[in-house]
């Protein structure tokens, strides 16, 4: 999910209108209605969250398809090598990060970028460091093409999936008989990712006024001290206004140039999407390329190193030219406090998302069942 490799179904619309076609197309014989308990709140949005941005009715949440899209997510044999999953760079207790500074795919590649954390995908319009996929259900093509990541043309993944007869069953228990297709693909997983839902931190209890959601003061500042100088990107209860903006890592971009590699405008050099905050004391190393590994250094980045370049966010242009935000050390402690409050423990733990056993437990009934 990091490469930022051109591809030519990410820049091409006709590419994207066909795509959009098929998936569309591959909607219309979902099973009926049975929504996984993962996918609550993509049903009904908890009190601070807004409605989400995935058109759910098109792709209803069902347990079996979401076992589908479970199992496609972990599967490695999606890979060229067949040991490369989604779950290999995504890992739950990491609010699906990695914990690498750069994502490490087939053969020990290794991409440009880190691995984004994975949480509340239904409420993005675009993917990707760069903005470069739009639509949750395309974003899979991204990780699975990439030579850094799965390297896996999308025509040998359905030629795997359609090889494999468990799978053909568990698709045309859901979709009707039939080749697997690239809708039906793209759905599954989509019923999984859309379902990784983080909306029960010690912060969300906090402001729904929930048990359990108290502050102690120094959160209470952290937090104060967050409205005051963070929420304007990292903003709402998401904590990101899914923008573009250079942050002041670099002076010139020769390696990755971060939005402008897919608007090829330079006015785009040098911005990143502004990532979600929450979980985040989970997904160090932290910037789109891992170079802070720790939230201390992030913080101090912005409070005395913040680097001019043209693009720079005029945010971070202070009166008197001072680069930066203004934070004393004190400041940057409450502010920290503030943060540990965004880990959403039950999201890191809930089994739903954990990697599935079923198939294995499948294949030893049946090795028992020969057996006897």
């Amino acid at each position: 999910m990091a490469a930022p490799t051109p591809k030519s179904w990410v820049r091409q619309p006709l590419g994207w209108l066909l795509l959009a076609a098929l998936v569309a197309a591959g909607s219309a014989a979902v099973a009926p209605w049975r929504p996984p308990m993962a996918a609550s709140a993509l049903l009904a949005p908890p009190a601070n969250f807004p409605a989400p941005v995935y058109e759910v009715a098109k792709n209803q949440p069902d347990e079996a398809a979401f076992e589908l899209g479970r199992m496609l997510f972990y599967d490695p044999r999606l890979s060229s090598d067949r040991r490369v999953s989604c779950g290999s760079c995504h890992q739950q207790a990491r609010a699906f990060t990695d914990g690498q500074a750069r994502a490490v795919g087939v053969a020990g590649r290794r991409s440009l970028r880190n691995s984004p954390a994975l949480q509340n995908l239904a409420w993005h319009r675009s993917f990707m460091a760069d903005g470069g996929v739009r639509g949750l259900e395309l974003q899979a093509l991204a990780p699975l093409t990439s030579a850094q990541e799965m390297n896996t043309p999308l025509a040998d993944a359905l030629a795997k999936l359609n090889a494999d007869a468990d799978y053909q069953r568990r698709f045309a228990a859901i979709y009707g008989p039939g080749a697997i297709n690239t809708a039906q693909f793209l759905k599954a997983l989509a019923q999984f990712t859309s379902a990784l839902t983080s909306t029960n931190s010690r912060y969300d209890r906090h402001v729904r006024h929930e048990p359990g959601g108290e502050f102690t003061a120094a959160e209470q500042r952290g937090q104060a001290l967050f409205q005051a100088k963070c929420s304007t990107c990292h903003a709402t209860d998401l904590f990101t206004d899914e923008s573009f903006r250079n942050n002041g890592l670099d002076t010139s971009f020769p390696v990755d140039s971060g939005r402008a590699h897919i608007s090829l405008a330079s006015a785009d050099a040098g911005r990143f999407r502004v990532p979600s905050l929450r979980n985040v004391a989970r997904t160090a190393p932290y910037m789109h390329d891992g170079r802070f590994a720790t939230l201390p250094q992030v913080l101090a980045h912005y409070a005395h190193g913040v680097r001019p370049s043209r693009t720079l966010d005029p945010l971070l242009r202070q009166p008197g030219g001072r680069l930066g935000i203004a934070l004393t050390a004190a400041q940057q402690q409450e502010l920290l406090a503030f943060l540990q409050t965004l880990t959403d423990t039950e999201f890191l733990n809930n089994p739903h998302f954990a990697p599935p056993v079923a198939r294995q437990e499948t294949k030893l009934r049946d090795i028992q069942l020969r057996a006897n």
